[in-house]
Protein backbone atom coordinates (compact mmCIF):
# COMPACT_ATOMS: atom_id res chain seq x y z
CA UNK A 1 0.00 0.00 0.00
CA UNK A 2 1.44 3.62 -1.09
CA UNK A 3 0.31 5.63 1.69
CA UNK A 4 0.33 9.11 -0.21
CA UNK A 5 -1.84 7.62 -2.57
CA UNK A 6 -3.62 4.92 -0.67
CA UNK A 7 -5.00 6.63 2.39
CA UNK A 8 -6.92 9.42 1.90
CA UNK A 9 -9.12 11.91 4.41
CA UNK A 10 -12.76 11.88 4.45
CA UNK A 11 -11.94 15.72 3.53
CA UNK A 12 -10.29 13.97 0.44
CA UNK A 13 -13.52 12.13 -0.61
CA UNK A 14 -16.25 14.74 0.08
CA UNK A 15 -14.09 17.25 -2.01
CA UNK A 16 -13.42 15.27 -5.40
CA UNK A 17 -15.36 11.98 -5.05
CA UNK A 18 -15.96 11.45 -8.68
CA UNK A 19 -12.12 12.08 -9.14
CA UNK A 20 -11.25 9.71 -6.39
CA UNK A 21 -13.45 6.61 -7.35
CA UNK A 22 -12.78 7.06 -11.10
CA UNK A 23 -8.97 6.50 -9.75
CA UNK A 24 -9.77 3.40 -7.53
CA UNK A 25 -11.88 1.89 -10.44
CA UNK A 26 -9.17 2.64 -13.56
CA UNK A 27 -6.27 1.49 -11.32
CA UNK A 28 -8.14 -1.46 -9.61
CA UNK A 29 -6.35 0.05 -6.32
CA UNK A 30 -7.99 -0.14 -3.02
CA UNK A 31 -8.11 3.15 -0.73
CA UNK A 32 -8.34 3.91 3.14
CA UNK A 33 -10.25 6.31 4.01
CA UNK A 34 -9.30 8.01 7.55
CA UNK A 35 -11.56 10.43 9.85
CA UNK A 36 -10.13 11.80 12.81
CA UNK A 37 -7.23 9.70 12.43
CA UNK A 38 -8.64 6.64 12.28
CA UNK A 39 -9.39 4.30 9.21
CA UNK A 40 -13.01 4.37 8.33
CA UNK A 41 -14.02 2.99 5.54
CA UNK A 42 -12.35 1.25 2.09
CA UNK A 43 -13.14 2.00 -1.23
CA UNK A 44 -12.62 -0.58 -3.72
CA UNK A 45 -13.29 -1.44 -7.46
CA UNK A 46 -16.23 -3.94 -8.30
CA UNK A 47 -13.55 -6.20 -9.87
CA UNK A 48 -11.21 -6.32 -6.54
CA UNK A 49 -14.29 -6.60 -4.64
CA UNK A 50 -15.65 -9.54 -5.95
CA UNK A 51 -12.98 -11.68 -6.21
CA UNK A 52 -12.18 -10.15 -2.36
CA UNK A 53 -15.43 -12.07 -1.87
CA UNK A 54 -15.09 -15.13 -3.29
CA UNK A 55 -12.00 -15.18 -1.61
CA UNK A 56 -13.86 -15.05 1.88
CA UNK A 57 -16.63 -17.29 0.60
CA UNK A 58 -13.84 -20.22 -0.15
CA UNK A 59 -11.85 -19.03 2.92
CA UNK A 60 -15.13 -19.87 4.81
CA UNK A 61 -15.86 -23.75 3.35
CA UNK A 62 -12.29 -24.34 3.91
CA UNK A 63 -12.78 -23.86 7.83
CA UNK A 64 -15.98 -25.81 7.73
CA UNK A 65 -14.41 -28.52 6.34
CA UNK A 66 -11.65 -28.43 9.13
CA UNK A 67 -14.38 -28.31 11.53
CA UNK A 68 -16.27 -31.07 10.70
CA UNK A 69 -12.42 -33.15 10.34
CA UNK A 70 -12.17 -32.13 13.57
CA UNK A 71 -15.47 -33.13 14.94
CA UNK A 72 -15.43 -36.48 13.35
CA UNK A 73 -17.92 -35.74 10.79
CA UNK A 74 -16.79 -37.63 7.71
CA UNK A 75 -17.84 -40.23 5.47
CA UNK A 76 -15.99 -41.92 2.66
CA UNK A 77 -15.48 -40.77 -0.71
CA UNK A 78 -17.30 -43.35 -2.12
CA UNK A 79 -20.15 -42.69 0.80
CA UNK A 80 -19.80 -38.96 -0.58
CA UNK A 81 -20.35 -39.63 -3.99
CA UNK A 82 -23.30 -41.85 -3.65
CA UNK A 83 -25.10 -39.43 -1.56
CA UNK A 84 -24.50 -37.17 -4.32
CA UNK A 85 -26.21 -39.38 -6.82
CA UNK A 86 -29.32 -39.73 -4.44
CA UNK A 87 -29.70 -36.20 -3.94
CA UNK A 88 -29.37 -35.37 -8.21
CA UNK A 89 -31.92 -38.26 -8.84
CA UNK A 90 -34.29 -36.90 -6.40
CA UNK A 91 -33.97 -33.45 -7.81
CA UNK A 92 -34.06 -34.93 -11.10
CA UNK A 93 -37.60 -36.88 -10.23
CA UNK A 94 -39.08 -33.67 -8.66
CA UNK A 95 -38.38 -31.50 -11.91
CA UNK A 96 -39.35 -34.42 -13.74
CA UNK A 97 -42.97 -34.75 -11.49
Amino acid sequence: MNLKQDVRSVQDLQRDAPALVRDVAERGRTVAIVQDGETQAVLMDIESYDRWRSALALLKIIAQGEADVAAGRLVSQDEAFARASLAIDRASTKADG
